[in-house]
C-alpha cells in the first residue's frame, strides 16, 4: 500500500556532511509526523529527530545544533541534513512516518534503512 524509500547514505570523513531523503508513495491522505531513527551494531534503535505537520521539530541531545530535519509536503518527503559528522553518528538510519490513510486511521510506516559511516 504505502512505501517509504530512503537515499543519501554513504561514507564521509569526520566533520563532513550528508543529506538523507525519504519519499513516501501510495494511498496517503495526510502525513502527521515524519521522523528519523538510527541503529548501530549491538545497539537499540534510537530517535534522532521528528517534524510534525505544523512544522514543530524535536532532536536528540546528541545531534542538536548539527542535524536539521525538514519536509516537503508536496513531495511527501522528509530530509535530514547532517553536518559536523562524528564517528559516533555511524549507524543505519531509518525514516518513519505516521500517516492517515483514506480509511481515516493513522498508520506507521518505516523505510528500508540507509547506512551512514563516518570514518577517516
Amino acid at each position: 500500500q504505502v512505501q517509504l524509500v530512503e537515499s543519501g547514505g554513504g561514507l564521509v570523513q569526520p566533520g563532513g556532511s550528508l543529506r538523507l531523503s525519504c519519499a513516501a508513495s501510495g494511498s496517503i491522505f495526510s502525513i502527521n509526523v515524519m521522523g528519523w531513527y538510527r541503529q548501530a551494531p549491538g545497539k537499540q534503535r534510537e530517535l534522532v529527530a521528528t517534524i510534525r505537520s505544523g512544522g514543530s521539530t524535536n532532536y536528540a541531545d546528541s545531534v542538536k545544533g548539527r542535524f536539521t530535519i525538514s519536509r516537503d509536503n508536496a513531495k511527501n518527503t522528509v530530509y535530514l541534513q547532517m553536518n559536523s559528522l562524528k564517528p559516533e553518528d555511524t549507524a543505519v538510519y531509518y525514516c518513519k512516518m505516521a500517516l492517515r490513510g483514506y480509511d481515516g486511521y493513522v498508520h506507521d510506516y518505516w523505510g528500508q534503512g540507509t547506512q551512514v559511516t563516518v570514518s577517516s
